[in-house]
């Protein structure tokens, strides 16, 4: 079964739209992964402050080459050049899951 990784990342309201800007312009770089199944960035309401990205894998090893890999490296790198050197966010955690069960709507259950 697949690996799920979200990182719940604490952004400043003010910078929300440079976070979402920023994994807007590296979407494909993920994209290309052998073993990358999915992305969702999720968007903090109701008073909530960190954003959700979630990405799912079909290996834990799938997920660890994208995190070793030139492109995630690379990316990270540009993002902090962009914003004068620094970051959007002022604290991250990672968590991670196995997949027991999941249902889609466009073939029921696997």
């Amino acid at each position: 079964m697949s690996v799920v990784k979200i990182n719940a990342i604490e952004v400043r309201e003010d910078l929300g739209p440079e976070l979402e800007k920023r994994f807007s312009e590296r979407a494909r770089e993920v994209e290309s992964m052998p073993g990358f199944e999915g992305f969702e960035l999720l968007r903090p309401v109701e008073g909530d402050s960190p954003y959700f990205v979630y990405t799912r894998w079909e290996s834990e090893e799938a997920f660890q080459a994208w995190v070793e890999s030139d492109a995630f490296k690379r990316g990270h790198r540009q993002a902090s050049r962009e914003h004068g050197g620094g970051s959007v966010s002022h604290g991250s955690r990672l968590l991670s899951f196995e997949v027991v069960q999941k249902v889609d709507v466009s073939n029921g259950s696997s």
